[in-house]
């Protein structure tokens, strides 16, 4: 779990904002930048390229879909887009106006579900572009993150209501309040162990929850560091973001945390992928992607790459 190394490479200008990373079906990262309206691709070694939206679209989560393409929420424009490996976008507008979509993630049904944060509203959409809609119990539950269970059901968090939930392929909704009050639940990932993991932001806590609703949460070191995103580190282990504490960390499946300081100060870290090339990757909303390396002993904090 120790880094090797971490380097920061430079993929845009300070104002473009990474934001979101995934590992795409081509061997590249893709991530989103939310400043700037750009969806931006990097294989590991080369040159940075970048797609142009819509300036003021605010494209933020991004994933590898079913049909071999990336698909990204749009939250600013209250659109889903798609995207080919060859750069060829599509966007698709969504029922509900001022929905702001947030989270996405590919369902074990071969659609795409996401979260609408200002709708209180779980969306389907196939590839083809059909959307459907389905409303939750509470409003102003600001849902947010979202992801796929091995229980065949897609897991949210539900920001404002300080609950995880789940829908089935039915759209039954089942919501599970956090033991802890006003943690405000962000990023949620499954893990090799077949519950969810999420990141509590304003709690400063790694939680968990199985599919039968048993929760626990495991307070980081920093309770201020304000985690953001996490992903399944490949071996079993979770990775995530400390946005305010600048820093990535790690937690075992049995819960034994480690953070790790970024090189540049402030670099605002949010998504975080496991990469094409075995390193953990995290963009940096100061305009760089951070590959953080795994070895058994730790070597020196990496250098910043232009």
């Amino acid at each position: 779990m120790t880094p090797g190394s971490i380097h920061e490479y430079v993929v845009a200008d300070t104002a473009s904002g990474p934001y979101a990373i995934t590992t795409g079906p081509d061997d590249a990262l893709w991530f989103t930048m939310v400043h700037s309206g750009r969806i931006g691709r990097l294989v590991p070694g080369d040159e940075p390229t970048s797609h142009q939206l819509d300036p003021a679209s605010g494209p933020t989560i991004i994933v590898t879909g079913p049909d071999g393409a990336l698909w990204f929420t749009e939250y600013q424009a209250h659109r889903i887009g798609r995207i080919t490996t060859e750069g060829e976008v599509t966007e698709f507008s969504l029922p509900t106006p001022g929905c702001g979509p947030f989270g996405i993630a590919a369902g074990p049904d071969g659609a795409l579900w996401f979260t609408e944060t200002t709708a209180d509203r779980i969306g389907r959409i196939t590839t083809d572009g059909q959307v459907t809609e389905f409303p939750l119990p509470d409003t102003g539950a600001f849902p947010s993150g979202i992801t796929a269970g091995a229980d065949g059901g897609m897991w949210f968090t539900l920001n404002q209501a300080n609950a995880i939930g789940r829908i089935g392929m039915d759209g039954a909704v089942t919501v599970h309040p956090l033991p802890t009050a006003a943690a405000a639940p962000v990023g949620i990932v499954a893990g090799q162990d077949g519950a969810l993991w999420f990141v509590e932001i304003a709690a400063g806590q790694i939680g968990r929850i199985t599919p039968n609703g048993s929760i626990l949460e495991f307070p980081l070191p920093d309770r201020a560091g304000r985690p953001h995103a996490i992903t399944s580190g490949g071996n079993g282990n979770l990775w995530f973001t400390e946005w305010g504490g600048n820093r990535v960390g790690s937690i075992t499946l049995e819960g034994a945390a480690e953070l790790h300081d970024l090189p540049t100060p402030r670099s605002e870290p949010h998504g975080i992928t496991l990469g094409p090339d075995g390193a953990l990757w995290a963009a940096l909303e100061i305009g760089a992607l951070a590959r953080i390396t795994v070895t058994p002993d730790a070597l020196p904090q990496g250098e910043r790459r232009p």
